[in-house]
C-alpha cells in the first residue's frame, strides 16, 4: 500500500509518501514541506498547496491520501488555515479519484508511538526508527506527514481486512 500523508497548514504543509503493509518494513518514498509566505494572498497560498499536492499525487500515485483531521485549537486563525489546506488536499485527491481518510493527531500518535499523548519528539523518533532513517525528518511538519502515512498503512490495512471479513460473512456491514 502506498499512502500520501498530508500535514495541512497554510505556512507549512507537510507531504510524505510511505510504502508498506502491516508486519512488513515500511519504506520512505518521499518527503517535503511546502512553504507559503504569510505575506501572500490566501488564494495564492491555496493554489501553491493545490499545485504541490496535485503533482505529488500524479508522480507518486498513492492508494490513499491521509490528512490530519482538523480539531478545535485555541487559535481560530490557525484552525481556519489548517482547515483550508486540508480541504485543498482532499479536493485534489478527489479529483484524482484517490480515497481520502482523516486521522486525529491522537490516533496518529497512538499508531506510531503506542501512546495517544506522545509529544512531537517521540513521534519524530518513532518515524525515524520505523522508516530506518539516519536523522529525524525536519521540520516537524515533515515528520507529522510521514506519521500520518504510517498510521494509514497500518490502520487502513486493518480496516480493509474487517470489510473483507464482513463481506465474506454475508453482512456487508462495516462502520
Amino acid at each position: 500500500m502506498r499512502v500520501l500523508g498530508v500535514d495541512p497548514g497554510l505556512t507549512r504543509c507537510g507531504l510524505g509518501v510511505v510504502d508498506g503493509a502491516p508486519g512488513r518494513p515500511l519504506n520512505l518514498v518521499a518527503v517535503e514541506v511546502i512553504r507559503t509566505s504569510s505575506e501572500a494572498e490566501l488564494g495564492e497560498r491555496l493554489l501553491s498547496i493545490e499545485s504541490a499536492v496535485d503533482s505529488w499525487i500524479q508522480e507518486y500515485r498513492p492508494d490513499t491520501v491521509a490528512v490530519e483531521r482538523v480539531f478545535s485549537q485555541h487559535n481560530v486563525r490557525t484552525v481556519m488555515g489548517t482547515a483550508q489546506a486540508s480541504g485543498v488536499a482532499a479536493l485534489v485527491a478527489a479529483r484524482w479519484r484517490t480515497p481520502v481518510v482523516t486521522h486525529t493527531p491522537s490516533e496518529v500518535k497512538a499508531a506510531v508511538s503506542g501512546h495517544g499523548s506522545a509529544d512531537k519528539a517521540q513521534v519524530a523518533a518513532m518515524v525515524m526508527r520505523l522508516l530506518r532513517l539516519n536523522a529525524r525528518p525536519r521540520p516537524a511538519d515533515a515528520s507529522d506527514a510521514l506519521a500520518l502515512a504510517i498510521c494509514q498503512v497500518w490502520r487502513g490495512a486493518a480496516e480493509q481486512r474487517l470489510r473483507t471479513a464482513a463481506a465474506a460473512a454475508g453482512t456487508g456491514r462495516f462502520r
